[in-house]
């Protein structure tokens, strides 16, 4: 975007999500990244030093930092505390999914948005995966039958305060909306816990209001990583590695049996990079993000449900 004048830019919560947003902004021309905020002075430090950025250790000190632009990449529970007090100055934000730990908290940040007339933007990264991108351009002229995603691995090193409902399924609940264009109306959940405090295991079937029936395959006892989005339509099958980013699709079944597949190139990009370019674009052109809110809420809202806490 020519002559856009850069947005001063903050990082709130340097975990690995937070770093990561920090490392692709830093390299951006869109933002100048001037903030990091962590409670742990140590890592703070570090962060901001390596890009350097002014480290700060309370969220009130970043609110008052004179930002243009945010990421909220808290721990959940943090969301919309911060998140409402930054667009209450004025501050454009991008919070990490979940858009807040309950839903009377994600109301209040869209609220708090729309008072205010700022974006927010819900980081949904996945909705940048080139793969899935590719997919649903295949799929757009097309009637869906069913969708699958199967989102496994090993035990995270640090376990959080959320279960795979929470950390990995809603992934897969935004693709889901995100490739039928409709909402997720009924749900039933399986949920074991094994290892863990909150379950650790979760298989979650969905009708949706259009009629398509959708299933997530979700864990953290698998000893490696799995990131398949499967997709059968009227005409075809498609199978897309988000990991890998290969896109395969299936058609033109014959009465033998036999079916012609074909390669569908998804591009090299990282979704991040495309997601904080996106915020950026919402910003500069005052227009409606791409994962807004709302989106956001019903994301949470179906998670909640899963979990039988809403």
């Amino acid at each position: 975007m020519p002559n856009t004048p850069v947005l001063k830019f903050g990082v709130a919560g340097v975990g690995v999500m937070g770093r990561n947003h920090a490392r692709v902004a830093a390299e951006m021309r869109e933002f100048d990244l001037t903030t990091v905020f962590d409670p742990d002075a140590v890592v703070a430090e570090g962060v901001a030093a390596a890009y350097e950025a002014t480290p700060v250790t309370t969220a009130q000190a970043f609110v008052d930092a004179g930002l243009d632009a945010a990421v909220v990449a808290t721990p959940n529970r943090f969301h919309a505390e911060v998140g409402v007090a930054l667009l209450e100055k004025g501050v454009h934000v991008l919070v990490e999914k979940p858009i807040a730990a309950t839903v009377a908290d994600a109301q209040r940040m869209i609220d708090a948005a729309k008072a205010n007339d700022r974006v927010l933007m819900v980081g949904q990264v996945e909705r940048f995966n080139p793969a899935v991108e590719t997919v649903k351009r295949a799929v757009a002229d097309d009637e869906i039958i069913s969708i699958q995603i199967t989102r496994v691995g090993p035990f995270p090193p640090r376990m959080g305060e959320v279960g795979v409902v929470i950390d990995l399924a809603v992934h897969d609940i935004d693709i889901i909306r995100h490739l039928t264009g409709s909402e997720i109306v009924e749900v039933q959940p399986q949920l074991a816990r094994t290892r863990a405090e909150r379950e650790d295991t979760a298989l979650l079937q969905f009708r949706l209001d259009n009629g398509v029936i959708a299933h997530i395959t979700t864990n953290w006892v698998t000893p490696y990583k799995t990131r398949t989005l499967q997709v059968a339509t009227k005409t075809k099958f498609i199978v897309a590695d988000l990991i890998t980013r290969q896109v395969t699709e299936y058609f033109g079944q014959q009465p033998d049996g036999s079916y012609s597949t074909k390669m569908l190139n998804s591009w090299p990009a990282e979704p991040l990079k495309k997601e904080l370019e996106a915020f950026a674009r919402a910003i500069h052109a005052g227009e409606t993000p791409a994962v807004t809110g709302e989106d956001g809420l019903r994301n949470l809202e179906v998670a909640l449900r899963c979990l039988g806490e809403h």
